[in-house]
């Protein structure tokens, strides 16, 4: 039973119960609090109870004890401490106005009043506390940054708000630089020029202007984004377009850094291509061999995301290189989604020669022409220079045309073996976050 299903009228009612508690009948009323609750939620009386006539014993005034005959001792009972003036005033007062009080209607509500005075004065002391921790799911939430205006705003913590700047450049294109000193509005552009700004590096790119200065020009905007803390749709958009181009670039450092930064904004709850670029994660982390980190983020994907085609086929290429199964690696490879092309290109000569290894203990010769195909080579000649740089260029037909060459794997097997284990047993992965 959670609060957020309570009708409006029994918030209000334990608004003012909690209000009216102190700490000499809290736990006592919490208590009937929470049963007289429960009992209605039992009989299904939360919505039709009139709450604002209903009244907790434990809140009610108690009347001081009466005490008769202070005197009178026994002789089996020690003898009692000594007892102060106001103690004894009190009790006078009380025993001669008992036998009057309890029938007299303008006593007892001057009692009541007096008793609702206390209250009250112990209710502005602990409402605020009390009301949080009987229930924490209907407390407000605090926004991250205070506003100047709330006058109950913590004065030692710092209003980011307040310094936060605002640019006034209306230049669209302006070199990246590092900051060493505090920045300058007038050396910002504010966000509407940013926009603008992003619609021009779009167009040039396809215009195939410099990666240099588009990366260039990419690193200042986002720069003015960070600077004025501008985190929204647009911000991401930034940071997706400029990972695609350091991709298309084979730029893996400004990828990684774009990629790292994409993970926070996605996590903010902030909408973009997460399904695209969870995918580019998951080949990044296979190409790294980072088998603990990738466990850890497949097991942290929704269903939802795991549906996805490009998470599918990042999952399927993850299957194939756990079995070992390189036929199935190779095909999905030919059929990457969206860039992953771009990122699998960077695992797949280290996947090619464990792929040929496995072939080499199978077969003793074999023709290039099924290597071209099965290892998803976009051309003999670039089959044959594999070949070459990985010391595996032994022919048994040496003379023969390329395409009807036969490998001789038997006596190649031995150097494929080191040129394995000094190319690919550490990964360098640039730029890697």
């Amino acid at each position: 039973m959670s609060a957020a299903s309570w009708p409006p009228q029994l918030k209000d009612w334990v608004a003012k119960c909690l209000g009216q508690m102190t700490d000499s009948n809290k736990a006592e009323a919490q208590a009937e609090l929470r049963k007289v609750i429960a009992d209605a939620f039992a009989a299904q009386t939360l919505w039709t109870t009139d709450w604002a006539g209903v009244q907790l014993q434990s809140l009610l005034p108690k009347p001081p004890p009466v005490i008769t005959n202070l005197k009178r001792k026994t002789v089996e009972s020690p003898s009692p401490a000594p007892i102060s003036k106001k103690t004894k005033k009190a009790a006078k007062l009380a025993a001669s106005s008992s036998s009057s009080d309890f029938s007299d209607p303008a006593a007892l509500n001057r009692r009541a009043q007096r008793f609702q005075r206390e209250h009250e004065i112990e209710r502005q002391k602990s409402l605020k506390s009390n009301y949080s921790q009987f229930n924490n799911q209907t407390s407000s939430r605090i926004s991250l940054y205070g506003s100047r205006d709330d006058s109950e705003a913590d004065p030692n913590v710092i209003d980011w708000d307040r310094h936060t700047i605002v640019g006034t450049s209306t230049t669209l294109f302006k070199d990246y630089l590092r900051l060493t000193s505090e920045p300058k509005p007038e050396q910002i552009r504010p966000y509407p020029i940013l926009q603008q700004t992003l619609v021009e590096l779009k167009k040039r790119w396809k215009d195939k202007s410099s990666y240099d200065w588009i990366c260039n020009q990419f690193k200042s905007l986002r720069q003015d984004l960070t600077v004025q803390r501008i985190k929204n749709d647009f911000t991401v958009k930034v940071y997706e377009i400029h990972a695609r181009i350091a991709l298309e670039s084979n730029d893996m450092v400004e990828f990684n850094q774009c990629q790292s930064t994409l993970k926070n904004l996605y996590e903010l709850g902030i909408p973009g291509e997460q399904s695209e670029f969870t995918a580019y994660r998951i080949l990044m982390l296979l190409h790294g061999r980072n088998r603990s980190e990738l466990n850890l983020y497949v097991g942290q994907l929704t269903r939802q995301q795991k549906e996805d085609p490009v998470v599918q086929h990042a999952l399927s290429v993850q299957r194939a290189l756990t079995m070992g199964n390189y036929h199935s690696l190779f095909k999905l490879y030919m059929g990457a989604p969206k860039m992953g092309g771009y990122i699998m290109d960077h695992l797949i000569a280290r996947e090619r020669a464990k792929a040929l290894l496995v072939i080499s203990k199978a077969y003793k010769v074999i023709p290039l022409n099924f290597l071209h195909q099965e290892l998803a080579f976009s051309s003999l000649e670039e089959t044959l220079t594999f070949m070459s740089e990985h010391s595996v260029a032994t022919y048994t037909n040496p003379n023969s045309s390329d395409k009807d060459k036969i490998l001789d794997l038997k006596s190649a097997s031995s150097d494929l073996l080191k040129a394995y284990d000094m190319k690919y047993r550490r990964v360098n992965i640039k730029g890697a976050i």
